[in-house]
């Protein structure tokens, strides 16, 4: 993680972009990313999705990085512990999604019983 960080910090240094990343343009950027992957797979089937793991997979991940980027910086910036916040909202989530209620299904939490 911290290799990550290094390399879009010493990116955007060499840019003299700091004065642009505050938290808000920073969020911006991620939820613009996100829905662009999102874009690519608006309309298409499971089919044409699995196609397009085979023949355009780059672009799949371009979006994802794209999408990465704005959280790594966001975390470096701001000292986020992205493992340690990862680590206690699982806590979280295994209290909200006990696997005897949560497995199999896609429901929220508020709504498994």
């Amino acid at each position: 993680m911290e290799k990550l960080m290094q390399i879009i910090d010493e990116f955007c240094k060499e840019r003299d972009w700091d004065q642009y990343h505050s938290p808000k343009e920073l969020a911006i950027g991620l939820s613009t990313e996100a829905n662009e992957l999102l874009a690519l797979f608006r309309f298409q089937s499971d089919e044409q999705i699995r196609a397009m793991f085979e023949n355009q997979r780059e672009m799949i991940e371009d979006e994802i990085v794209d999408s990465l980027f704005f959280i790594l910086r966001f975390a470096s910036l701001y000292d986020v512990d992205l493992l340690a916040a990862l680590e206690r909202k699982m806590i979280m989530n295994r209290k909200k999604y006990p696997v005897d209620l949560a497995r199999g299904k896609n429901i929220k939490y508020t709504h498994l019983k």
